[in-house]
């Protein structure tokens, strides 16, 4: 399988900004330990999760083609996504929250490809394919959970961040690419980590982003769900963990009813979780998620909502009253009784209604920013968007007229009506003119030698969310992180090693091959390695080579004697070989 990007028709429907994140999926770059890893994984998943994961999890494994024997290729899960509408694109780690979300919007799974290393076999901060593919994928077999994964993205993505947000995602990312690579030194991992606790020890009021997040933690990828006597697990976290998945169960970790307050709970994504939230149901989410949202600026608009993007100092988008949409980055707004009464952006901004720009409105040609008044005329109790063309005409708002238009909290326009345009239902949205100057009591917001001046029409801020009202506006790619994922190591003893898994690998497919052999190598040069040795237990027992097969249990007593750490690794993987002389 070569290096190419499989798709199907969600892909290539996503916008630019998105597909800059996508990488192919190069196959042939998983190593037989790799392979062996996620072998282990899922075996042990599917054997003890069917225990206590939802009902959905094993089922949604059939429906989205992944098998157990193999890392799962994306073209091959799109294949089958495509059935149950969805798709899957491959990643290079940790990506920025709202262009995850805004994925997930699109009905598109986000899948780290990376593999975690044997090491870390039980668990990785790092985002991994284990962790995506065994984990997010199966669930949204379940449309009503689907769903709200789908409706969380297209809420989550307009969630407004504050410049702390993003220095946070950049530290995590190192942090996670670091405790994955192999030899990373101690000092390295440490300094990354504690650049990590500095930053979330001082985010003082978290922001849109940073609460949302923790609901997606809580739900997406921590979440349990039936009752708090009796919890099943759902999150992706959980269900990709072999270690967390049987510790979440224990009365080690608190169980605490899924509400809203979920949101001002913070994680610690390199340690497991000391309490978890179960849901009674799917449709539970759903109505905490709008819950949520109704508090967001996307709905509640106002003062708060212009001020939260100007603190952001990003790229955002206000709406008016009247639909007229406002993108850019915001830099100031004048108030008047906990009201916003003048908006102001600084650079390039464009000019859109219902997620569409307007033309001739684009950031080319408000290339200096953009200002406009907000809110009523004073002393008149009817709104410029809700006058007829006779009350435009009776207050002169009119083609060729020159007018003075006196806002409620002293902002005056006087110019000369160039042109209005209108909204679909006839409401007028936007007035043009010339020779026009606009004040706030004593200070000059716009003269008129800086040419013509568009003012938006709205009684008030409706909505206020992160991102472009019209992606196509803005050139959104510009993303380079700041960190790389880094490739394991390859010497000659690792080499040596994979052409061993291989060789395993190859016999338990139908090959022929000198599995004694193999084994004398593994303890001659690899005596450290318990995974293979497991493996070849395995092929022994099956094949009912009895004399081998103690001679290798021996080995494992071993290597569990000089590596206690993954002793109960290795008597996990033995139980899975020898549960049904257990059972019997």
């Amino acid at each position: 399988m070569n290096a190419t990007i499989e798709s199907n028709p969600l892909i290539d429907r996503l916008p630019k900004h998105l597909k800059q994140f996508i990488k192919p999926q190069d196959y042939e770059e998983y190593t037989p330990i790799n392979q062996a890893v996620w072998r282990y994984v899922m075996r042990k998943n599917v054997d003890y999760l069917s225990k206590v994961a939802h009902s959905s999890y094993l089922d949604g494994l059939k429906k989205t083609g992944i098998e157990v024997d193999s890392i799962p290729s994306m073209y091959g899960m799109n294949r089958i996504l495509k059935e149950i509408g969805w798709a899957a694109v491959a990643v290079d780690g940790f990506i920025p929250p709202n262009a995850f979300m805004e994925f997930q919007a699109y009905n598109v799974l986000v899948i780290a490809s990376d593999i975690r290393q044997l090491e870390h076999i039980e668990y990785t901060p790092a985002p991994d394919i284990i962790h995506e593919g065994a984990g997010h994928a199966p669930i949204i077999a379940n449309p009503e959970y689907a769903e709200y994964l789908r409706r969380f993205g297209e809420i989550g993505c307009k969630a407004i961040s504050s410049a702390r947000d993003y220095e946070i995602y950049e530290a995590i990312r190192l942090l996670s690419i670091l405790k994955e690579a192999e030899g990373t030194p101690q000092d390295e991992i440490e300094a990354a980590g504690k650049r990590v606790d500095e930053l979330q020890n001082d985010l003082g009021e978290l922001s849109e982003m940073a609460l949302i997040r923790n609901l997606h933690w809580w739900t997406v990828e921590y979440g349990l769900i039936g009752t708090v006597e009796d919890p099943k697990i759902y999150g992706a976290g959980l269900l990709s963990s072999i270690g967390e998945s049987a510790w979440c169960m224990t009365d080690n970790v608190t169980k605490l009813p899924y509400d809203i307050n979920a949101a001002y709970q913070s994680f610690d994504i390199t340690k497991p979780q000391p309490q978890l939230f179960v849901t009674p149901d799917f449709a539970h989410l759903s109505l905490v998620l709008e819950e949520f949202a109704n508090k967001m600026a996307l709905r509640t608009g106002g003062l708060s909502g212009v001020q939260k993007l100007i603190n952001s100092n990003a790229l955002g988008t206000v709406e008016l009253s009247t639909g007229v949409q406002i993108s850019g980055v915001f830099s100031n707004v004048i108030e008047n009784e906990g009201k916003p009464i003048y908006l102001q952006c600084t650079g390039g901004t464009a000019l859109a209604y219902r997620e569409k720009e307007l033309v001739g409105h684009g950031k080319s040609y408000h290339a200096e920013g953009f200002g406009s008044p907000v809110g009523k005329l004073k002393g008149i109790n009817l709104a410029i968007e809700d006058m007829s063309p006779r009350d435009l005409k009776a207050y002169g708002v009119y083609e060729g007229e020159r007018v003075t238009l006196e806002f409620e909290g002293d902002v005056t326009v006087s110019g000369e009506i160039i042109t209005g345009t209108r909204n679909i239902q006839g409401k007028i949205i936007l007035i043009s003119f010339k020779d026009c100057t606009v004040t706030h009591g004593d200070t000059v917001l716009f003269q008129p030698e800086w040419g013509t001046y568009d003012m938006a029409v709205g009684k008030k801020v409706v909505s206020a969310f992160s991102g472009p009202a019209d992606v196509n506006s803005f050139d959104l790619i510009t993303h380079v992180p700041s960190s790389q994922t880094i490739k394991a190591k390859k010497s000659p003893e690792r080499q040596e090693l994979e052409g061993l898994y291989q060789n395993v690998r190859d016999i338990r497919g139908g090959a022929t091959g000198n599995v004694e052999a193999i084994f004398t190598k593994v303890k001659e040069s690899h005596p450290n390695d318990w995974l293979l040795s497991v493996e070849i237990a395995e092929l022994l027992h099956k094949n009912k080579q009895e004399e081998l097969l103690n001679k290798v249990m021996l080995h494992l007593d071993e290597v569990k004697k000089k590596r206690p750490e993954v002793a109960h690794l290795v008597d996990g993987g033995l139980e899975l070989i020898f549960e049904k002389e257990k059972i019997s």
